[in-house]
Protein backbone atom coordinates (compact mmCIF):
# COMPACT_ATOMS: atom_id res chain seq x y z
CA UNK A 1 0.00 0.00 0.00
CA UNK A 2 1.28 3.55 -0.74
CA UNK A 3 2.52 5.55 2.24
CA UNK A 4 0.69 8.91 2.02
CA UNK A 5 0.27 11.83 4.42
CA UNK A 6 -3.21 13.14 5.22
CA UNK A 7 -2.21 16.39 6.95
CA UNK A 8 -0.49 19.63 5.90
CA UNK A 9 1.74 19.49 8.99
CA UNK A 10 2.68 16.00 10.17
CA UNK A 11 4.80 14.57 12.95
CA UNK A 12 7.29 15.18 14.38
CA UNK A 13 8.60 11.83 13.18
CA UNK A 14 11.97 10.18 13.66
CA UNK A 15 13.92 10.51 10.41
CA UNK A 16 16.98 8.38 9.66
CA UNK A 17 18.61 11.46 8.11
CA UNK A 18 17.20 14.48 9.95
CA UNK A 19 16.49 13.43 13.53
CA UNK A 20 13.17 14.57 14.98
CA UNK A 21 11.52 16.12 11.93
CA UNK A 22 8.30 18.10 11.60
CA UNK A 23 6.97 17.56 8.10
CA UNK A 24 5.26 20.02 5.78
CA UNK A 25 3.15 18.50 3.01
CA UNK A 26 2.55 21.12 0.29
CA UNK A 27 0.74 18.58 -1.89
CA UNK A 28 -2.77 17.11 -2.06
CA UNK A 29 -3.91 15.04 0.90
CA UNK A 30 -4.43 11.33 0.13
CA UNK A 31 -2.94 11.69 -3.38
CA UNK A 32 0.55 11.77 -4.83
CA UNK A 33 1.54 14.78 -6.97
CA UNK A 34 5.01 14.53 -8.46
CA UNK A 35 7.10 15.25 -11.54
CA UNK A 36 8.81 11.84 -11.28
CA UNK A 37 7.41 8.32 -11.12
CA UNK A 38 10.25 6.63 -9.23
CA UNK A 39 10.11 2.85 -9.16
CA UNK A 40 10.95 2.83 -5.43
CA UNK A 41 8.71 5.66 -4.14
CA UNK A 42 6.98 4.92 -0.85
CA UNK A 43 4.04 7.08 -2.02
CA UNK A 44 3.32 4.65 -4.87
CA UNK A 45 2.98 5.32 -8.58
CA UNK A 46 2.44 8.87 -9.82
CA UNK A 47 -0.98 9.60 -11.36
CA UNK A 48 -1.22 11.79 -14.45
CA UNK A 49 0.27 15.21 -13.67
CA UNK A 50 -2.97 17.15 -14.21
CA UNK A 51 -2.84 20.51 -12.43
CA UNK A 52 -6.40 21.60 -13.19
CA UNK A 53 -8.60 21.17 -10.15
CA UNK A 54 -5.59 20.18 -8.03
CA UNK A 55 -6.26 21.04 -4.39
CA UNK A 56 -3.05 22.30 -2.82
CA UNK A 57 -2.87 23.98 0.59
CA UNK A 58 -2.63 27.74 0.32
CA UNK A 59 0.36 29.69 1.55
CA UNK A 60 -1.81 31.13 4.35
CA UNK A 61 -2.99 27.67 5.41
CA UNK A 62 0.55 26.32 5.59
CA UNK A 63 1.75 29.26 7.72
CA UNK A 64 -1.28 29.08 10.01
CA UNK A 65 -1.02 25.34 10.65
CA UNK A 66 2.75 25.51 11.10
CA UNK A 67 2.49 28.35 13.63
CA UNK A 68 -0.16 26.47 15.59
CA UNK A 69 1.90 23.29 15.64
CA UNK A 70 5.11 25.01 16.72
CA UNK A 71 3.29 26.74 19.58
CA UNK A 72 1.94 23.35 20.71
CA UNK A 73 5.35 21.69 20.51
CA UNK A 74 7.02 24.54 22.37
CA UNK A 75 4.50 24.15 25.19
CA UNK A 76 5.35 20.44 25.35
CA UNK A 77 9.12 21.14 25.21
CA UNK A 78 9.23 18.92 22.11
CA UNK A 79 10.50 21.19 19.38
CA UNK A 80 11.89 19.39 16.31
CA UNK A 81 15.47 19.13 15.10
CA UNK A 82 14.23 19.85 11.58
CA UNK A 83 11.27 21.33 9.75
CA UNK A 84 11.10 19.50 6.44
CA UNK A 85 9.24 19.94 3.16
CA UNK A 86 8.38 16.38 2.17
CA UNK A 87 4.94 14.79 1.90
CA UNK A 88 3.07 13.28 -1.03
CA UNK A 89 5.40 14.04 -3.92
CA UNK A 90 7.57 16.94 -5.08
CA UNK A 91 7.21 20.02 -2.80
CA UNK A 92 8.67 22.52 -5.28
CA UNK A 93 5.68 21.94 -7.59
CA UNK A 94 3.66 24.19 -5.28
CA UNK A 95 3.23 27.54 -7.11
CA UNK A 96 3.79 29.47 -3.86
CA UNK A 97 6.86 27.51 -2.79
CA UNK A 98 9.11 30.58 -2.58
CA UNK A 99 6.74 32.53 -0.35
CA UNK A 100 6.11 29.48 1.82
CA UNK A 101 9.85 29.16 2.39
CA UNK A 102 9.98 32.78 3.57
CA UNK A 103 7.05 32.20 5.95
CA UNK A 104 8.60 29.00 7.32
CA UNK A 105 11.94 30.64 8.03
CA UNK A 106 10.20 33.51 9.83
CA UNK A 107 8.13 31.12 11.97
CA UNK A 108 11.18 28.95 12.68
CA UNK A 109 13.15 31.98 13.88
CA UNK A 110 10.27 33.05 16.09
CA UNK A 111 9.19 29.76 17.67
CA UNK A 112 11.91 27.14 17.12
CA UNK A 113 15.28 28.78 16.36
CA UNK A 114 17.13 25.54 17.00
CA UNK A 115 15.42 23.77 14.09
CA UNK A 116 16.97 23.51 10.64
CA UNK A 117 14.67 23.95 7.66
CA UNK A 118 15.13 21.21 5.08
CA UNK A 119 13.69 20.06 1.79
CA UNK A 120 13.58 16.61 0.21
CA UNK A 121 13.37 17.37 -3.50
CA UNK A 122 13.93 15.51 -6.75
CA UNK A 123 15.60 18.61 -8.30
CA UNK A 124 13.16 18.65 -11.22
CA UNK A 125 12.24 22.32 -10.69
CA UNK A 126 15.64 23.86 -9.99
CA UNK A 127 15.67 25.47 -13.45
CA UNK A 128 12.92 27.81 -12.17
CA UNK A 129 14.67 30.90 -10.71
CA UNK A 130 12.10 31.35 -7.92
CA UNK A 131 12.54 27.74 -6.83
CA UNK A 132 16.33 27.90 -7.14
CA UNK A 133 16.56 31.07 -5.02
CA UNK A 134 14.16 29.68 -2.40
CA UNK A 135 16.23 26.50 -2.07
CA UNK A 136 19.35 28.59 -1.48
CA UNK A 137 17.72 30.02 1.66
CA UNK A 138 17.27 26.63 3.31
CA UNK A 139 19.61 25.10 5.87
CA UNK A 140 19.43 21.67 4.22
CA UNK A 141 18.85 21.85 0.48
CA UNK A 142 18.59 18.10 -0.14
CA UNK A 143 18.33 17.21 -3.83
CA UNK A 144 18.11 13.84 -5.54
CA UNK A 145 20.67 12.36 -7.94
CA UNK A 146 20.09 8.63 -8.22
CA UNK A 147 22.14 7.72 -11.26
CA UNK A 148 25.32 8.39 -13.14
CA UNK A 149 23.89 7.75 -16.60
CA UNK A 150 20.77 9.15 -18.20
CA UNK A 151 19.57 5.67 -19.15
CA UNK A 152 19.54 4.50 -15.53
CA UNK A 153 18.10 7.82 -14.35
CA UNK A 154 15.12 7.40 -16.67
CA UNK A 155 14.46 3.85 -15.46
CA UNK A 156 14.79 4.71 -11.77
CA UNK A 157 13.15 8.14 -11.69
CA UNK A 158 10.92 7.97 -14.76
CA UNK A 159 10.01 11.67 -15.32
CA UNK A 160 6.32 12.10 -16.15
CA UNK A 161 6.93 15.13 -18.38
CA UNK A 162 9.66 16.17 -20.80
CA UNK A 163 12.89 16.39 -18.83
CA UNK A 164 16.48 17.39 -19.59
CA UNK A 165 18.90 15.32 -17.49
CA UNK A 166 21.94 17.33 -18.61
CA UNK A 167 20.29 20.62 -17.71
CA UNK A 168 19.52 19.28 -14.23
CA UNK A 169 23.19 18.39 -13.75
CA UNK A 170 24.23 21.86 -14.91
CA UNK A 171 21.72 23.51 -12.56
CA UNK A 172 22.94 21.42 -9.62
CA UNK A 173 26.42 22.79 -10.25
CA UNK A 174 25.03 26.36 -10.04
CA UNK A 175 24.32 25.92 -6.31
CA UNK A 176 28.11 26.18 -5.84
CA UNK A 177 28.13 23.55 -3.11
CA UNK A 178 25.13 24.83 -1.14
CA UNK A 179 23.27 21.55 -1.45
CA UNK A 180 23.18 18.00 -0.19
CA UNK A 181 22.86 15.18 -2.71
CA UNK A 182 20.65 12.24 -1.73
CA UNK A 183 20.94 8.96 -3.61
CA UNK A 184 18.90 5.77 -3.34
CA UNK A 185 20.85 2.66 -4.33
CA UNK A 186 19.04 -0.47 -5.48
CA UNK A 187 18.97 -3.25 -8.01
CA UNK A 188 16.16 -5.33 -9.44
CA UNK A 189 14.05 -6.26 -12.42
CA UNK A 190 11.80 -3.62 -14.01
CA UNK A 191 9.67 -4.51 -17.02
CA UNK A 192 11.82 -7.56 -17.59
CA UNK A 193 15.09 -5.60 -17.54
CA UNK A 194 17.81 -5.47 -14.89
CA UNK A 195 18.35 -2.09 -13.28
CA UNK A 196 21.33 -1.58 -10.97
CA UNK A 197 22.91 1.73 -9.99
CA UNK A 198 25.52 0.01 -7.80
CA UNK A 199 27.70 -1.28 -10.65
CA UNK A 200 31.22 0.10 -10.90
CA UNK A 201 30.32 1.82 -14.18
CA UNK A 202 27.25 3.55 -12.70
CA UNK A 203 29.00 4.51 -9.46
CA UNK A 204 31.99 6.01 -11.28
CA UNK A 205 29.70 8.00 -13.61
CA UNK A 206 27.74 9.24 -10.58
CA UNK A 207 30.93 10.22 -8.74
CA UNK A 208 32.10 12.12 -11.84
CA UNK A 209 28.96 14.28 -11.51
CA UNK A 210 29.57 14.76 -7.78
CA UNK A 211 33.11 16.01 -8.49
CA UNK A 212 31.62 18.78 -10.63
CA UNK A 213 28.65 19.58 -8.37
CA UNK A 214 30.77 19.50 -5.16
CA UNK A 215 27.90 19.11 -2.66
CA UNK A 216 28.66 19.77 0.99
CA UNK A 217 27.41 16.26 1.82
CA UNK A 218 26.17 13.17 0.03
CA UNK A 219 23.50 10.99 1.68
CA UNK A 220 23.28 7.42 0.42
CA UNK A 221 20.69 4.93 1.55
CA UNK A 222 18.78 1.77 0.55
CA UNK A 223 15.08 0.98 0.25
CA UNK A 224 13.32 1.28 3.61
CA UNK A 225 9.62 0.74 2.80
CA UNK A 226 7.47 -1.16 0.31
CA UNK A 227 8.05 -0.11 -3.30
CA UNK A 228 5.54 0.15 -6.17
CA UNK A 229 7.83 -1.85 -8.46
CA UNK A 230 8.27 -5.40 -7.24
CA UNK A 231 11.50 -7.39 -7.31
CA UNK A 232 13.69 -4.55 -6.05
CA UNK A 233 16.56 -5.47 -3.74
CA UNK A 234 17.67 -3.61 -0.62
CA UNK A 235 21.40 -2.96 -0.88
CA UNK A 236 23.50 -4.13 2.06
CA UNK A 237 25.27 -1.81 4.46
CA UNK A 238 28.60 -3.25 3.31
CA UNK A 239 27.96 -2.31 -0.32
CA UNK A 240 26.79 1.16 0.64
CA UNK A 241 29.92 1.67 2.73
CA UNK A 242 32.06 0.66 -0.26
CA UNK A 243 30.31 3.29 -2.40
CA UNK A 244 30.64 5.82 0.41
CA UNK A 245 34.37 5.22 0.66
CA UNK A 246 34.76 5.91 -3.05
CA UNK A 247 33.04 9.27 -2.54
CA UNK A 248 35.28 10.10 0.43
CA UNK A 249 38.33 9.43 -1.72
CA UNK A 250 37.26 12.44 -3.80
CA UNK A 251 37.24 14.69 -0.72
CA UNK A 252 33.44 14.79 -0.44
CA UNK A 253 31.68 14.12 2.87
CA UNK A 254 29.26 11.18 2.74
CA UNK A 255 26.77 9.77 5.21
CA UNK A 256 25.56 6.20 4.85
CA UNK A 257 22.14 5.16 6.14
CA UNK A 258 20.47 1.76 6.32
Amino acid sequence: MPFLFDDIIFGPVRSRRLGLSLGINLLPLHRKFCSFNCIYCECGWTPALAREGMELPSRLEVASFLEQKLIELAAEDYLPDAITYAGNGEPTLHPEFSGIVDDTLMLRDRFSPGSVVSVLSNASRIHDPSVFNALLKLDNNILKLDAGTEETFRILNNPVESFDFRRMLSDLEKFKGKLIIQTMFLRGIVNGHLVDNTTSFEVEAWIAHLKVIRPKTVMIYPIARATPARDLEKISREELEWIGERVRQEGIEVKVYD
